[in-house]
């Protein structure tokens, strides 16, 4: 075993001497005097009580070199004499003090000379031991894997990043899932993905005899927390989407079970809720990035409610009185902002317009959905759209391909169905015909004071002004889903 090994694996200090010379210890040999033992080279000379006078200590090293011994260690950390530092420099002969019992650490010392399997087996069982005591946080983990190796451990992400302990100045193929010894002394060892395939971090540390065992035990430690805290994660992230559901359908009514549920989650049903959907456009794990979402909102100072869909979030905000455009802008533009934190992923957001109650959250949420349904397709808007900036034949227009247009068009032409004269049809024609008299009245095959009197009562029953450009878009609209 190379004499710095012995510093790894015992608690040992280097009181003199040069340490890092890579000589090999072939066994350690334990008397109370250099004179009482027959040395063999390369042995390490543990003297149980040495008489600390200078020129005795001076005495026992020099016969200690004079046998080709690789070291001597005494009990004790003090500080020796200068001239016996002096000395074992001139000599070559590493002089090491040792902080727990001589003869304790000579009989570790013998072990890990004579058979370092047997240590390895050691640390091996140790690294079980305090891996399997319940440790869940990565940082935990990498300590107690750190205490067992007694060296720093390094934890990387997939793309090499260092995530917790002292950089590593090595290179290897973090895209390969096997262990790799690295250039210049260490071992690097994966924590598999979830597929098996794939590394997900790496744990990384110097190249010490029974390194890669350890490291691999603590590996698999690490990949069953992640495991568990993904069960979690998704345990929850279900629950959390399926109250949502539930919250959606009630509309502005829970029942008082509801109602408890959305308060033991922190959810207030209360006051006026902003929504926000955010929509990512290739597939992600959108459980494990629910954190990141939430982290970014934060850091804009938006401490929005976030639940996670199949593809993308939900997201709002609540006020305690109706929001102004004032309020509304700013937290708009902290959205975006987040969303430009978030750039990696490739996100389309939509915001819509606060809404009361408990009802509002489902209102809120859906011009959102819409929203970012629009802005999916709006590269020149950062593919951010916010519904109060849209007119209204824009909102009108993307509206149409979506869920809520649809019955929003039948609720408002269920008035006109009720009624004799056909009246949807006749809006139709009239709306295609340009506003046309004349030529609705010819395609109806009617008089055009018919059509006349159809469109004055159509206005009186729906209660809109259809000189209005807007208007006529709208009816015009829903007219087209409707005949759909």
């Amino acid at each position: 075993m190379i004499v710095t090994d012995l510093f790894v694996r015992a608690p040992l200090v280097s009181l003199a001497g040069e340490t890092a010379t890579g000589l090999q210890v072939t066994g350690v040999r334990v008397a109370a005097r250099t004179a009482s033992v027959s040395l063999a080279a390369g042995e390490l000379l543990v003297l149980l009580d040495p008489d600390r006078t200078a020129w005795r200590l001076d005495a026992e090293l020099s016969r200690a070199a004079e046998a080709g011994a690789a070291g001597l260690l005494v009990p004790g950390t003090e500080s020796l004499l200068r001239s016996t530092v002096l000395l074992a420099e001139r000599l070559g002969m590493p002089v090491l003090g040792c902080r727990e019992d001589p003869l304790e650490t000579a009989m570790r010392l013998a072990v890990l000379v004579a058979s370092p399997e047997v240590d390895v087996a050691r640390r091996v069982l140790a690294a079980h031991r305090v891996l399997d005591a319940g440790a869940t946080a990565l940082a935990e983990m990498r300590d107690r894997t750190s205490a067992v190796l007694g060296t720093e451990v390094t934890v990387l992400a997939r793309d090499g990043a260092v995530l917790l302990g002292p950089f590593v100045p090595a290179r290897f193929r973090t895209n390969v899932p096997v262990r790799q010894r690295l250039a210049g002394g260490g071992v690097a060892v994966p924590v598999l993905a979830p597929d098996g395939r794939t590394p997900e971090l790496w744990l990384v540390t110097g190249g010490t005899a029974g390194d890669e065992e350890v490291l691999a035990v603590a590996a698999a430690a690490v990949q069953r927390s992640l495991a568990l805290r993904r069960v979690d994660v998704e345990r929850d992230a279900r629950r959390r989407s399926g109250l949502l559901g539930e919250l959606l359908q009630a509309g502005d009514d829970p029942g008082p079970s509801l109602r408890r549920r959305a308060a033991e989650a922190g959810w207030r049903l209360d006051g006026w809720h902003t929504g926000v959907r955010i929509g990512v456009s290739r597939a992600v794990d959108v459980v494990a990035l629910s954190t990141d979402v939430v982290s970014a909102l934060a850091a804009e100072g938006v401490a929005a409610v976030v639940v996670a869909e199949d593809d993308g979030w939900m997201a709002w905000v609540t006020n305690d009185t109706e929001p102004g455009p004032g309020p509304v802008n700013r937290l708009a533009a902290h959205v975006r902002q987040a969303q430009r934190r978030l750039a990696d992923l490739d996100l389309h957001v939509g915001m819509a317009r606060p809404h009361p109650g408990p009802g509002g959250i489902a209102r809120t949420l859906s011009e959102a959905r819409d929203a970012a349904r629009l802005a999916g397709s709006r590269v020149e808007t950062g593919r951010f759209l916010h519904v109060d900036r849209l007119g209204l034949a824009q909102l009108l227009l993307a509206w149409t391909r979506t869920d809520t247009f649809v019955p929003a068009a039948k609720s408002l032409l269920a008035t006109l169905d009720s009624e004799p004269g056909d009246l949807i049809r006749t809006l139709t024609v009239y709306l295609d015909a340009e506003s046309s008299l004349i030529e609705a009245a010819a395609v109806l095959g009617v008089h055009r004071n018919t059509v006349a009197r159809r469109i004055v009562k159509i206005g009186q029953l729906l209660g809109v002004d259809l000189a209005d450009p807007d208007t006529r878009l709208a009816l015009h609209l829903a007219c087209r889903v409707a005949r759909i």
